[in-house]
């Protein structure tokens, strides 16, 4: 067959659902969804590129019934309404494929697999090569000689040997073996209990569906029975599964030419939707690479082009003198990335099974040393390879690229291996490029940024019960997986750098804050903390009794018992049965049991509050003292959190396994589960928390005169506001209004209305809206800040901290007005949490690089908000405190002075 098929047919309706499936949900300015349009025409894009010559059409399905539907009246019956966000980008999409000159097919009555099929048999029959692009099994009983099918996501070629491979059936038995399986997608029933593995068996005992039919009686079981039971029905199946190839068509293939992309279309819609590399690409005279008609194509491209990978080029590294050539390649690299294989993914405990690196796009190369699957072939010694890599690894050049890598330090650190640097991480990269995407995974990254689907773990595991450790994977297999890793972290890496190296407030984040930042969290976590495993099993049976104790109050309010549990069974107790009023609703428009509702209605009725307080034991119990004894790990004796820098998107730090950041400190609760965080004998714990740091912030960034002036004088601010809303002397403010200036003092930064601090004090609106006015009366320069953040964020789509880092309001002008309040709330606190976020991770840095340097008896083992928790010997505790202060205190860039309160203790709740 040739390289480039003459006739390309695209099934433009499941590039539709693979690029809302497969990608990040992406918005315009204006809330508009675009990440499906921006999906399907880079996948087209690229199908040009790569067949330049070929006659091509993008088949999309009509609305409305077809002939299945006809025949079968719950032909697809089974599927969900199209999301909205999904429906909305059809329309954009099918214009821009037409703007790009494409031939576009959209045929009433027929789905799109069918004039797939008759444009193909008909190409077929004039001698032509046929590529059909698609992600549906359906079409692969189109599949002979001259017609193949490709993925494009994955670029995998299915030709006649791929489709029996993959179905365990010729391309002529595919549609026996759909009428025998049946498809959930379009509701085809199939034999009850048939599944892949048994009709690909039957079919191949009996030679086709007529066959299996003719046999029936043979064949023994329940799953005879079924198949007896369903013999009427599956003619009706097949038919519904043929694809049909004698579609009325008034196009043949050989018309199916491009047209010349329409210029003024293409750039209205890339700036209605925001595409703004692609529109650059176009104002630079080229689409997809290809010269726009009377234009200088000279211009470079500003999107990358979708990228290629051949994952067949990679190299398995199984003797030394094959490992020496690769690491004299890395050694004479500018950089190289690297990644390790484990066989689990508790980094305290994983195990090295290979280790992957790339020295340039497409040279990478696999070293499997703990393969041990039956037949494994020999492989190098790990303690060998680690002892060869440790010099490249540990040298400050080449520098070391990877993705995640915090994991890699931390498995690399038990073999005595310590990275210099790593200098890069794209997975922060990503972060610090945008926080606000979803998710800065590899897989993800490489799909939306590279064009290019990458192996998933479960395609070469499996998934379930039954997925295999990486160590049971065929070495084969292996190498295209993980140096595939290496492979896209190269290539994300030299996609990523030059638009960080092009804002140097980013690059300063990036260089002096997040890398600095990842070995120190590393230690962190490798250190672990000493729980207290009776004292927490004790405080779980506390937390049971009480919980009963709540249970039985509850069900005295509502007159009978009911599970608190059940938020079918809350909805009917306290809107149905008690008649509470509706204060919020859930997406299906039944009245909301969530806990900010139920918050609201606590404050004027007693059995939310009782189930918020169940509700609140029960997690108490469930996530920390049930759980956290289990998280001990037997090799240390600690737990050992993970911390990660990619998840919050004001830049925070969030935790897992287990989660410290939500360990309420306001509760007795709470404050016994810290209890628990103990020191070992002769070490203390001291904590060292930074003092009201957003409020801090705010002064520092509203410039008020008044909030400057109370920091600077070290006044309490709280006594002080309130002096300034009520009119009195600060030694006269009474407990209630000092609780009332807090609430609005920390409110404010949050975004609370004058409502919420109605609801939070207990108070009337419009006393509450006079608190407000009275605040900005005394405070002119905070509403100044917050008026100014909103119409600069609006402006420029983002808001930054005082350090640079950047976060983007894709909601900021959206039409809809709940979203764009949200985001302008957001835009007035992310600066604040984004500070204190940085002024903590630079305090990190600072510490662990004095802890180490000066070989001082301390450990840092925590940080949680804006507290650092540290172990250390009891004797130098004072000598601790006082440095951990100073640096935390130190390099201010603040108007108003940072304060630290630190508290020495032998368990957390001590020094807390």
């Amino acid at each position: 067959m040739s390289e480039s098929p003459l006739v390309v047919l695209v099934d433009g309706s499941s590039y539709l659902f693979r690029a809302f499936h497969a990608l990040p949900p992406l918005t315009n300015s204006q809330g508009q969804p675009t990440g499906v349009t921006y999906g399907v025409v880079n996948m087209l894009r690229r199908l040009e590129r790569d067949y330049p010559d070929a006659h091509i059409a993008v088949v999309f399905d009509a609305k409305g019934p077809t002939f299945r539907h006809d025949a079968f009246a719950d032909y697809k019956a089974n599927r969900p309404p199209m999301p909205p966000e999904l429906a909305v980008q059809i329309a954009p999409t099918l214009e821009l494929v037409r703007a790009l000159g494409l031939p576009l097919l959209v045929i009433d009555g027929v789905e799109a697999d069918d004039v797939i099929g008759t444009l193909a048999r008909r190409a077929a029959a004039r001698g032509e090569q046929v590529l059909i692009s698609t992600a549906d099994k359906d079409l692969a009983q189109l599949v002979d000689g001259q017609v193949r099918l490709v993925n494009t996501m994955s670029n995998s070629v299915l030709d006649v040997a791929g489709v029996r491979e993959k179905f365990g059936v010729p391309p002529e038995r595919i549609a026996d073996f759909l009428a025998l399986t049946g498809d959930t997608v379009d509701n085809i029933p199939g034999v009850p209990k048939v599944g892949p593995k048994t009709a690909a068996k039957w079919l191949a005992d009996y030679g086709s569906l007529d066959g299996v039919i003719a046999h029936a009686g043979d064949i023994g079981g329940k799953v005879g029975e079924n198949l007896r039971a369903t013999l009427e029905q599956l003619p009706l199946y097949l038919d519904l599964a043929t694809v049909r190839c004698d579609v009325p068509l008034d196009i043949d293939p050989d018309q199916l030419n491009r047209g010349a992309p329409d210029v003024d279309t293409l750039r209205r819609l890339f700036t209605q939707l925001e595409f703004r590399s692609w529109l650059k690409e176009l104002d630079g005279g080229s689409v997809g690479g290809q010269a726009l008609p009377g234009t200088d194509a000279t211009a470079p491209a500003a999107t990358p082009a979708a990228q290629v990978i051949d994952r067949d080029a990679y190299e398995t590294v199984l003797d030394a003198a094959t490992l020496e050539r690769w690491c004299e390649r890395l050694a004479a690299a500018e950089e190289f990335s690297f990644d390790l294989e484990t066989d689990r993914l508790d980094a305290i405990t994983a195990q090295i099974v290979g280790l992957s690196f790339a020295v340039a796009p497409g040279a990478a190369a696999y070293v499997p040393v703990g393969h041990d699957y039956p037949g494994a072939p020999a492989q190098l010694a790990r303690d060998a390879v680690l002892a060869r890599l440790k010099p490249l690894l540990e040298a400050e050049t080449p520098r070391k690229i990877g993705q995640g890598f915090k994991f890699d330090c931390t498995v690399l650190a038990r073999h005595g291996i310590t990275p210099a640097g790593p200098a890069f991480d794209t997975m922060l990269e990503s972060y610090v490029l945008d926080s606000t995407a979803s998710r800065h995974d590899m897989d993800t990254l490489s799909a939306k940024h590279l064009g290019h689907a990458t192996i998933a773990f479960k395609d070469v595991a499996g998934s379930g019960k039954n997925q295999l450790t990486f160590n049971q994977v065929d070495i084969e297999t292996a190498t295209r997986y993980a140096a595939e890793d290496a492979d896209v972290t190269l290539r994300l890496h030299r996609h990523f750098w030059p638009q960080i190296e092009g804002e140097p407030d980013l690059r300063r984040v990036f260089e002096q804050i997040e890398m600095p930042l990842l070995p120190v969290l590393s230690r962190i976590e490798r250190h672990g903390v000493l729980i207290d495993a009776a004292l927490l099993r004790t405080q779980s049976g506390e937390l049971a009794a009480a919980m009963q104790r709540l249970e039985a109050e509850a069900h005295a309010l509502a007159g009978h018992p009911f599970n608190l549990g059940s938020p079918l069974q809350i909805q009917q107790v306290l809107y149905e049965e008690q008649k509470l009023p509706v204060l919020g609703r859930t997406p299906t428009k039944q009245p909301s049991t969530a806990e900010d509702v139920l918050q609201e209605l606590a404050l004027h009725y007693p059995l939310p509050r009782v189930i918020l307080e169940h509700r609140g034991l029960s997690k108490l119990r469930s996530t920390y003292t049930e759980k956290l004894p289990q998280q001990i790990n037997p090799a240390t004796g600690r737990v050992h959190t993970s911390y990660h820098q990619a998840v919050a998107s004001t830049g925070r730090l969030s935790s897992s396994d287990p989660n410290l950041q939500n360990i309420p400190v306001r509760t007795a609760e709470g404050r016994r589960i810290r209890q628990a965080f103990i020191a070992p004998p002769g070490c203390v714990l001291l904590s060292a928390d930074y003092s009201q740091i957003e409020l801090r912030i705010m002064a520092h960034l509203s410039g008020d005169a008044g909030l400057v002036k109370a920091f600077a004088e070290g006044l309490d601010v709280h006594r002080a506001t309130a002096g300034e809303i009520f009119g009195v002397a600060p030694q006269d403010v009474s407990n209630e209004q000092r609780r009332a200036a807090k609430a609005i003092n920390f409110g404010l930064i949050y975004g609370m209305s004058a409502f919420g601090l109605a609801q939070q004090l207990g108070i009337d609106r419009g006393a509450a809206q006079r608190y407000v006015d009275q605040y900005f009366e005394r405070y002119p320069g905070v509403r100044a800040y917050m008026d100014a953040t909103r119409a600069a964020a609006r402006e420029r789509g983002y808001v930054e901290t005082v350090y640079g880092r950047r976060l983007y309001l894709p909601d900021i002008r959206a039409g809809n007005a709940q979203r764009r309040q949200y985001a302008e709330r957001t835009a007035i606190n992310a600066p604040m949490q984004g500070t204190a976020a940085d002024l903590i991770k630079l305090a990190m840095i600072r510490i662990d690089r004095w802890l180490h340097d000066n070989g001082q008896p301390a450990r840092m083992i925590m940080q949680v908000h804006d507290e650092l928790v540290f172990e250390l010997a009891a004797e130098r505790a004072e000598a601790v405190r006082a440095e951990v202060t100073a640096l935390m205190t130190a390099d201010n860039p603040l108007s108003v002075p940072l304060e630290v309160e630190t508290g020495i203790g032998l368990n957390w709740d001590q020094a807390h």
